[in-house]
């Protein structure tokens, strides 16, 4: 009966986690940092929440999350800990904005691509790795 009740309350609480509610982004600055910050946190459900939901983006998020998983205990914590270091931002139209950054941990310089579409900012993560799009 204990690892009933044991059980019984994982499950809730799983489903306490997946049912979160996230606040949508107010301008492209926040939802590109909420997205990065949920990424460097390994909180990849809250990135996708700020993500374009498309197959391409989606694909690239699991490779995203599987190399993290991949690091190490203090890696991971590395990534929890870092800041987010913007280098710059563009705005090439008025629903486009181009967010250059790194993070404090690794210093690879990145970039997102954040789009307002549907009255929402959405990260257009495909960008990152295909700045031609």
């Amino acid at each position: 009966m204990r690892y009933l009740f044991i059980l019984v309350s994982i499950l809730l609480m799983s489903c306490n986690n997946m049912n979160q509610e996230y606040k949508n982004a107010d301008n492209a600055l926040d939802a590109g940092r909420e997205f990065i910050d949920a990424c460097l946190k390994g909180d990849f459900v809250k990135a996708s929440f700020y993500m374009i939901p498309d197959e391409t983006n989606a694909e690239d998020l699991k490779k995203i999350e599987h190399q993290y998983r991949e690091k190490d205990r203090d890696g991971r914590r590395q990534y929890r800990e870092a800041s987010i270091n913007i280098a710059e931002v563009a705005n090439p139209t008025e629903s486009i904005t181009i967010i250059n950054y790194s993070n404090s941990y690794d210093k690879v310089a990145h970039k997102i691509k954040v789009i307002q579409k549907d009255n929402k900012w959405l990260v257009d993560f495909k960008y990152t790795f295909d700045p031609n799009l």
